[in-house]
């Protein structure tokens, strides 16, 4: 009995992807996962009604509006199962979630338009626009990391949110794609930064901030003096409230700029994106309650392996790290918590497909 021919075509893919592999080829590979659509949330009775401070594009959005929560992500295919889990867990714990304006930035290479329909497919009422990242902006400062992810030019994208959003947007969270929130976001986004602070994140000053720079660092006076008038501590950049207005007031894109230039003279740091923004920003945040960012879940940046939560509260998981919960559940090998991730998981399984 001969094999039906869509059987014979899987063959000739499955074979033309292990000579691929095998012949260690690297290609461009397009979003294969099909995701469920999203429940529709609505806001609460005594949600205020955003007004758009910029029309002019005659387009009524929130996208402008200084009542919206504005919530900055990064989008590629790598993480876009993290990035809808994550966009879900939002809009389920949010009181007003039509109030909430997504921006996702997109590497200028990317297939775009494909990007924006696999979000609406999900989410046909979200409010979102997705912005072209210039990678080679940022290409030929990036310095080789102990992770090759972390070496990704959109990892940086976060250093530019001031130039790729529109003026209009004063105020963001910033989100990495491998977390979930369990809390209403706008109690976040609401964090005072008085009156001249720049950025808010939840700090760790129990850990050892000497170990995210090189022996060639702090054995230069003139580059550990850095740190002279200020008790810096580690936090981590995958949750961030950003007052954007300040931020390019103070010009703090090219200050992150000159000091990866400076990395690329000098071996001054090994851990990609953070340190930058370390030696820019740290010691100067608002501090955030630990429970917006219980990182680490993904464990360390060599093995992955499982982590316990930190003590207290929590209002926000977060699988940084080298393990991602949905790599590990697909592997069946996954850590307690990424239990906690799974129902978030848009993926449409095959079962469902065939449904």
């Amino acid at each position: 009995m001969s094999k039906p021919p869509r059987f014979d075509l899987l063959l000739v893919l499955l074979f033309t992807v292990i000579a691929l592999a095998s012949n260690s080829v690297t290609v461009a590979t397009p979003i294969t996962q099909q995701f469920k659509e999203a429940p529709q949330f609505y806001n609460s009775p005594d949600c205020a009604v955003p007004v758009d401070e910029d029309e002019s594009d005659g387009e009524a959005s929130i996208l402008c509006s200084d009542q919206a929560v504005h919530v900055a992500m990064t989008l590629d295919t790598a993480y876009i199962r993290g990035s809808m889990a994550a966009i879900l867990s939002v809009l389920q714990h949010s009181s007003c979630p039509q109030n909430i304006a997504f921006h996702f930035i997109a590497s200028a290479t990317a297939n775009a338009s494909f990007l924006r329909a696999t979000i609406s497919s999900s989410f046909p009422y979200l409010n979102f626009r997705v912005y072209p990242f210039d990678d080679s902006s940022v290409s030929r400062l990036i310095s080789t990391s102990i992770r090759s992810a972390l070496d990704c030019p959109l990892n940086y994208a976060r250093s530019y949110l001031a130039n790729l959003l529109p003026p209009c947007v004063r105020r963001v969270v910033y989100l990495d794609s491998d977390l979930v929130l369990v809390d209403d976001i706008a109690k976040l986004a609401a964090t005072p930064l008085g009156d001249d602070s720049v950025l808010a994140a939840p700090e760790h000053c129990n850990a050892n901030f000497t170990t995210y720079f090189t022996p060639t660092f702090w054995s230069n006076p003139s580059l550990s003096l850095t740190f002279a008038n200020r008790k810096p501590c580690y936090f981590n950049t995958g949750v961030m409230v950003i007052e954007l207005d300040r931020w390019r007031e103070g010009d703090y894109t090219t200050k992150i700029e000159e000091w990866m230039e400076l990395q690329k003279r000098i071996r001054i740091y090994e851990l990609g994106s953070l340190p930058p923004f370390l030696l820019v920003f740290a010691g100067n945040i608002v501090p955030v309650d630990h429970r917006w960012n219980q990182h680490g879940l993904g464990g360390d940046n060599f093995r992955g392996l499982c982590r316990d939560l930190h003590p207290g509260p929590v209002s926000l998981l977060h699988w940084s790290g080298k393990g991602k919960p949905w790599a590990r559940l697909d592997a069946n090998r996954p850590c307690p918590l990424d239990a906690l991730w799974a129902p978030y998981d848009l993926l449409q399984t095959p079962f469902a497909l065939d449904s």
